[in-house]
């Protein structure tokens, strides 16, 4: 039975969420991560530390976890491009200094590291497998993989239990960036323009379906860092997903795309979720019901 948890980025959009899930089935739950978390306790976190993840502030905060989730790190492709250090610094020297903290106090500890489909980049087919090449197009994209190489390395080298969930789009109450948070506040201000053609397709993954798969990966955390892609397997475009979002919004208009992509942001990004099934998960939210939710929270939030 797991007795203790450590979530780091605890304070985050998916660390709130992961942290209330393990709560949920009886473990205590410690984050450390970086901003003010006045709430935690109602997320289920029994202690909260508000610091940078390094190897002073895991010795003084982490003790022996039996599961580690390290949701802490860079967030945002477009910050990754325009501070492509401070990303750098947020993802990579954060996942070497718990890696380190790991090998040397806590050895017996299991480590889930969700990292990103950014990593995949530009791909030629679709769905996208674990085995597929790895060639990120943004510094945020290359921060994750570099993080994932040294998670490799040290299951390798040191024995250390481990597993990667290469999460698609994630999304839900909460999350104040990214497609679904921009285009909300555009829509409220009658602005109905939006960048690249909207033929852009992706996997979306609700944040609670996400909470739950990242305890099936802690199941799974072994020598081997076996990886795996974290997406419901099924694409749906960014047109569409802005109608969705008018609708409940009760916007009569229609997108209007640019035509100029995003620096950073790949075409596609589709999960094969063959693994995933054969594991026994699959996502309970589905996108209507989950964008109708995201809708109905950001009305309530304004």
């Amino acid at each position: 039975m797991v007795k203790k948890v450590l979530v780091t980025g605890a304070a985050g959009f998916v660390g709130r969420y992961v942290a209330k899930e393990f709560s949920k089935v009886g473990a205590e739950v410690v984050g450390i991560g970086r901003g003010k978390f006045p709430d935690f306790k109602a997320w289920g976190v029994s202690e909260w530390h508000e610091a940078d993840i390094s190897m002073e502030a895991l010795t003084e905060f982490a003790g022996k976890p039996d599961i580690i989730i390290h949701c802490a790190g860079g967030a945002s492709v477009g910050y990754s491009v325009e501070y492509p250090r401070q990303d750098f610094c947020l993802t990579v020297d954060a996942t070497s200094a718990l890696l380190d903290y790991v090998r040397i106090y806590s050895p017996e500890s299991r480590l889930v590291y969700p990292s990103s489909a950014a990593v995949y980049g530009q791909v030629s087919s679709e769905p996208i497998q674990e085995i597929s090449q790895t060639s990120p197009i943004s510094p945020y994209g290359i921060h994750k993989l570099m993080a994932e190489n040294l998670c490799k390395m040290y299951a390798d080298r040191y024995g250390l239990s481990i597993s990667i969930m290469r999460l698609f789009s994630i999304y839900g109450a909460g999350l104040r960036k990214q497609l679904l948070w921009d285009a909300c506040n555009k829509i409220s201000e009658n602005n109905f323009s939006f960048f690249g053609t909207g033929k852009e397709t992706r996997d979306w993954l609700h944040v609670l379906d996400v909470a739950k798969l990242l305890l099936v990966a802690a199941d799974h955390a072994n020598q081997l860092c076996p990886v795996m892609n974290g997406g419901s397997g099924v694409g749906v475009s960014v047109e569409k997903v802005l109608r969705m979002l008018m609708h409940g919004l009760k916007c009569q208009q229609s997108p209007i795309f640019s035509s100029e992509a995003k620096s950073g942001d790949p075409d596609t990004l589709i999960s094969n979720s063959t693994l995933l099934r054969e594991l026994g998960w699959s996502p309970c939210m589905n996108l209507e019901d989950g964008i109708a939710a995201y809708v109905e929270w950001y009305q309530q939030c304004h």
